[in-house]
C-alpha cells in the first residue's frame, strides 16, 4: 500500500494535486508548489518465491496477517542487490533454506498494494526454521496446492502450469486477501 503523502518531505509545505505535462501527456501528481518536489507514487518491487523443498511447495503464514492464509515467501530488495540475490536472501532469512536453483516465473502487477511482484521458482534444501515474521508453514504436493486470485497466487498458478498441472483457485471471503 502506498503512503498517503499530505506534506512535502523536503520542505513540509502542503502537497497539491497538480496536472503537469510529462512524457506521454498530462499527469496529475502530488506536487509541492514551494520547492517543486513531486511525489511519483511509483510501484514498489516485491520479490516472491515458489519454494520447492523435496518435491513439495512450501507455503507459509505471515505473523502480521490475521487468518489462516498461507502464501509464497516474499520480501523487498535491499539496496545494492539484484532481484535474484534478494529472493535467495529472503528465503534464507525467512525459512533457513539454501537455494540450489532459481528461475524466473514472471512479473506480476499488484495494484491494490501499488507493487510489482517479481516471482521465482526456487529449488531449496535444508531444515526449515521460520523467522519471527512467519508463524507456520505447510508443504503441499504440487497437484494439491490451491492458488489465490491475487498477487502471487497468479505466479503460483503459472508455475503449476509449467509442471503440467491445472491450477485450482480458492475463493476469498471478504476478510482474506493474499499477496
Amino acid at each position: 500500500m502506498s503512503i498517503d503523502f499530505k506534506f512535502c518531505p523536503q520542505c513540509a509545505a502542503p502537497l497539491q494535486s497538480i496536472s503537469q505535462s510529462e512524457d506521454g501527456g498530462d499527469r496529475i501528481r502530488l506536487r509541492c508548489t514551494a520547492c517543486d518536489f513531486t511525489h511519483w507514487n511509483n510501484p514498489t518491487p516485491v520479490l516472491a518465491a515458489v519454494v520447492e523443498l523435496n518435491g513439495h511447495v512450501l507455503l507459509a503464514r505471515n505473523a502480521a496477517r490475521p487468518g489462516k492464509m498461507f502464501a509464497l515467501i516474499t520480501g523487498f530488495m535491499e539496496a545494492g542487490e539484484t532481484a535474484q540475490e534478494g529472493i535467495i536472501r529472503e528465503i534464507a532469512e525467512e525459512t533457513n533454506l539454501a537455494t540450489d536453483t532459481l528461475n524466473l516465473i514472471g512479473v506480476y502487477d499488484f495494484q491494490r498494494m501499488n507493487q510489482v511482484i517479481i516471482a521465482y521458482h526456487a529449488v531449496c534444501h535444508g531444515d526449515v526454521r521460520l523467522s519471527p515474521e512467519l508463524v507456520e508453514y505447510r508443504l503441499f504436493a504440487p497437484e494439491s496446492v490451491k492458488c489465490w486470485p491475487a498477487g502471487t497466487g497468479y505466479a503460483l498458478a503459472d508455475w503449476l502450469k509449467t509442471r503440467g498441472h491445472t491450477p485450482q483457485f480458492v475463493e476469498f471471503q471478504k476478510t482474506e486477501q493474499g499477496t
